[in-house]
């Protein structure tokens, strides 16, 4: 070597990668882009084929790739950078200062990457949005979008910046992807006394849970062990109580799989009206009764 170059049959490589470093570094993210996207085709595909799921493992990877290209890029260019940062150091502080929101995208992803307070196929929600994650980066998170209520996907797909992550709060609802301490309520007027009927709808609602009752008592318990909490479940449960306008009210509860919940609601909803309109029709008929025998 002579003055820090050498020579590949007449070709000074060295001086070549150092005068054409904007058509080198092109070059660079272009190979390095289609490997990526080459390397993430063909590790699917095997995914596919083993019958696995390593969108986790693929992200990963993808992740390391990026990583690896700006710290390469950067060592590449630091003469340069080095020279710009002191000549300009009053831009890079203005600089720093308008690219608040993208550093902080890149502290949120240190943060998630660092804590782990989920991976790729979690069910997760972050503020107003929730979702099942399906790719993290150093700028965004990529979520499919799934109504809480209906336990299902709505096709839409999110993407959140990295600094929400750091100023809102982050529930992990993986548990929900297989059972969920389900909810509903059903409003009626004060014709009928809901308590009469009560217990015969928590028999009705049992029995619909029957098929599943085994399996939705170990998942509760598992849940309740790794949460050290007490959950609701697995035997259906009921509470009365009234609204502002004087309207009486029905609260069920039930621990069911997550694909089944607006099913089993239905379910339960109709044994409600079957009972409540026999009750009606009861207190109908004992008002009859005693109109009759007032006549008489």
């Amino acid at each position: 070597m002579e003055n820090f170059s050498f020579f590949v049959e007449g070709i000074d490589v060295r001086g070549m990668l150092l005068q054409h470093k904007l058509l080198v570094t092109v070059a660079v993210i272009a190979l390095v882009s289609g490997f990526k996207i080459k390397l993430s085709a063909f590790l699917r595909l095997r995914s596919k084929q083993a019958g696995q799921d390593r969108r986790h493992a693929i992200n990963i990877i993808k992740n390391l790739i990026n990583i690896t290209l700006v710290i390469g890029l950067f060592l590449y260019w630091s003469d340069e950078l080095q020279k710009f940062a002191l000549s300009v150091a009053a831009f890079v502080v203005a600089f720093v200062i308008a690219t608040r929101e993208f550093i902080q995208c890149i502290i949120g992803f240190i943060y998630i990457f660092a804590a782990r307070p989920f991976q790729v196929g979690d069910w997760i929600q972050v503020g107003d949005y929730s979702g099942e994650v399906t790719e993290t980066d150093w700028a965004k998170l990529t979520l499919l979008e799934v109504d809480i209520s209906s336990y299902s996907h709505t096709g839409k797909t999110l993407y959140l910046p990295n600094n929400m992550l750091l100023s809102s709060s982050i529930k992990n609802l993986n548990f929900l992807k297989r059972y969920a301490t389900h909810t509903f309520a059903i409003t009626r007027d004060q014709s009928v006394d809901l308590f009469s009927f009560m217990d015969e709808l928590l028999v009705r609602a049992t029995k619909h849970c029957e098929g599943f009752y085994d399996v939705a008592n170990r998942y509760n318990s598992l849940i309740e062990k790794r949460l050290d909490v007490t959950i609701a479940g697995p035997a259906p449960s009921a509470m009365v109580s009234t609204t502002e306008n004087g309207r009486n009210r029905m609260y069920i509860t039930i621990f069911c799989p997550s694909d089944q919940a607006l099913e089993i609601e239905q379910k339960i909803t109709r044994d409600f009206m079957q009972l409540w309109y026999a009750a009606q029709e009861i207190r109908r008929l004992r008002r009859e009764e005693v109109a009759v025998a007032v006549a008489g």
